[in-house]
């Protein structure tokens, strides 16, 4: 099975360093056993789905300002 296209993912978070911190914390949750939020074959993997997330804006990330 082929991933999504990285022009699609770096469309939603604009830099590769957060677009991997994204999906891999994403990957993360997923494989501990939280609830996927968008529909998804069940031979999907957990990082398939986080990536999927991302284009689908489900999951998103905020920056925090500092102190």
């Amino acid at each position: 099975m082929q991933g999504p296209a990285i022009d699609k993912l770096l469309d939603k978070v604009h830099s590769i360093y957060k677009l991997v911190i994204l999906a891999s914390r994403r990957t993360i949750e997923l494989a501990d056993g939280a609830q996927k939020l968008v529909d998804a074959p069940v031979d999907f993997k957990p990082a398939n789905i986080a990536m999927k997330e991302i284009i689908e804006d489900k999951v998103t990330y905020k920056i925090r300002e500092e102190k």
